[in-house]
């Protein structure tokens, strides 16, 4: 069993893009938001693969980028009171909380070479 990210480069490029767009136009605000969107972004575009029964089963991050306002607000006070060196350690408890809500959906078959 390995895991595989699928992230294509304009994927990447286009979710950058958006979030300094955002972050310009809201003055930064919508940066506190961009741990969690990061988070899943990567989750959801992963996969778990058996390759020994042939089985690929995709991960499905289940966090609302705006139902974490508690945890935004959070995150806002490390960085008034830590002068935004506690956003370092902040960003291993946006993964901790990504991965908790992460879900491995259905199964699919790997297509084999002769597909």
């Amino acid at each position: 069993m390995k895991i595989k990210a699928d992230i294509p480069v304009i994927d990447i490029l286009g979710h950058v893009v958006l979030w300094i767009i955002l972050g310009v136009i809201i003055l930064g605000i919508a940066l506190f938001f961009f741990p969690y969107s990061f988070s899943k972004f990567i989750i959801n575009r992963t996969s778990v693969v058996e390759i020994e029964k042939w089985v690929v089963r995709r991960l499905k991050c289940e966090i609302d980028l705006f139902a974490n306002i508690g945890h935004v607000i959070i995150l806002i006070l490390i960085t008034i009171v830590t002068l935004g060196l506690g956003n370092i350690f902040y960003f291993y408890r946006v993964w901790n909380y990504a991965l908790n809500n992460t879900q491995v959906e259905s199964t699919n078959t790997v297509p084999t070479e002769t597909d």
